[in-house]
């Protein structure tokens, strides 16, 4: 029976510390956002917790506290008072506001509210809208429309012309041309070869034919190039920005500064609260014994929570020292002064699992002189030895490409082949296809379509 006792003992200990392990694991593989997130989380349903926000906290943090801590005393039987926590003053209270961030939808039936005082009108103004695809053009023909509204085609045809002069400039067309032509008119450039590539030359301009549209139009190339430029400002998708999901911001897990020729590391720990265990939570002795196991539970949930987040800093320190240790080029050179790095090199010379490093670059930056790099950025998962063009080099060759074709003559852009060539010549061989399908990844067309004339 003692044995039984002893084992059941034993395995409940494990699981426990295998859960506090699978805690420790997902902290540390959390960006800086998820993170604050977690913390948040917890220190609302952990009362051991006490957060401070620093020189960045809110009134309505304080106020988040505050009613925390008076649960807390009030559940400790101390009447609800806090006073021994804060001071006579209090902060005011504020609500923060929520970002607006409309639908096109949303964003243009407001505008429909203005525009159309007649309610049959409105109504025909509110089914266009409706019809609306996420881009902002209208795919539903003007018939089909009338006779859902019981309505006249010239009716619809009067109010879409009115919808049109809606923001966002070109929306509601029923095609490319029509919506570049709603936007030209708007600017007061549609006129010349402005209107001419508009009407006639758009599936040309995208085959970067401008000899073709120039002898076409009995012009310069030099004049359809800069026709094309204007055009190409105009917004194609104008109700591609609207209704999608907010944006996100990389928030640099660690800053690497050069000062005096060394450069330092240091995390960033600004967006970050800090965590600490609360002084209600630290002397138990005088309470009965069922509410002293609830405060233990409480008090080793919240020091391995703290504890998890110190180990999460240092992990993610030791893996950036020795990035840089073994790759000095980069801080001079950029990517393409990177060199094969797996991340079991790393985790040999620091002592831990490969894994541990895998969790430690997982959603992490670095923000270094040259910008922000994900860390994931300086591992290659299998570094070939058969000179693969798969390999790691890919990133130096990317880069060098970049740098070549940034670097090219506009009126003579450089070939795939040249580039191959030129690449080449500083000891990254690969072949002409590969290079195409480095140059598309990086989103620069061919050099027929990148020519200046």
């Amino acid at each position: 029976m003692q044995a039984e006792q002893s084992l059941n003992l034993n395995l409940s200990q494990h699981l426990a510390m295998t859960v506090k392990l699978q805690q420790a694991i997902r902290i540390l593989q959390l960006s800086a956002q998820d993170l604050r997130s977690e913390i948040e989380k917890e220190y609302l349903e952990n009362p051991a917790l006490e957060i401070d926000y620093g020189d960045a906290v809110s009134a309505e943090g304080n106020l988040l506290q505050a009613e925390n801590m008076s649960r807390l005393t009030d559940y400790l039987g101390e009447g609800g008072s806090s006073s021994g926590y804060y001071g006579e003053d209090a902060d005011p209270a504020f609500e923060a506001a929520e970002s607006v961030s409309l639908t096109l939808e949303e964003e243009l039936l407001d505008q429909v509210k203005f525009a159309f005082p007649h309610s049959q009108e409105r109504a025909i103004a509110v089914f266009i809208v409706g019809s609306l695809d996420n881009n902002g053009y209208l795919t539903l023909p003007l018939a089909e429309i009338a006779r859902a509204m019981a309505a006249e085609t010239t009716a619809v045809e009067t109010v879409l012309r009115q919808v049109q002069e809606f923001e966002p400039a070109g929306v509601a067309a029923r095609d490319l041309p029509e919506c570049l032509r709603i936007q030209a008119k708007r600017q007061g450039i549609y006129q010349g070869l402005v209107a001419a590539i508009i009407d006639r030359y758009l599936d040309e301009v995208a085959e970067s034919q401008i000899k073709k549209i120039a002898a076409a139009e009995q012009c310069r190339p030099q004049d359809v190039q800069a026709a094309v430029d204007i055009v190409r400002q105009l917004d194609p998708k104008p109700g591609a920005a609207y209704g999608g999901e907010k944006a996100s911001f990389i928030t640099p897990d660690v800053l690497v500064q050069e000062v005096d020729g060394v450069y330092r590391i240091t995390l960033n720990d600004n967006y970050i609260p800090q965590l600490r265990i609360s002084a209600a939570y630290q002397h138990a002795e005088s309470f009965d014994a069922e509410t002293r196991k609830y405060i233990t539970q409480r008090l080793n949930a919240a020091a391995w929570l703290i504890n998890s987040i110190e180990q999460r800093r240092t992990t993610i320190r030791q893996v950036v020292e020795e990035i840089l240790n073994r790759q000095p080029d980069f801080l001079t050179q950029g990517m393409k002064g990177l060199h094969p790095m797996t991340m079991k090199d790393v985790a040999d010379a620091i002592g831990v699992h490969e894994s541990t490093v895998s969790r430690a670059v997982a959603n992490k930056y670095a923000q270094f002189p040259q910008g922000i790099v994900a860390l994931r950025k300086f591992f290659t998962a299998n570094l070939a030895k058969n000179g693969s063009e798969e390999d790691f080099a890919a990133v130096q060759a990317k880069e060098a490409i970049t740098e070549l074709i940034k670097g090219e003559d506009p009126h003579k852009p450089l070939s795939d082949q040249k580039l191959c060539e030129l690449l080449k010549e500083r000891k990254m061989d690969i072949s002409r296809r590969t290079v195409m399908k480095y140059r598309e990844q990086l989103g620069y067309p061919s050099s027929v379509k990148r020519k200046r004339y």
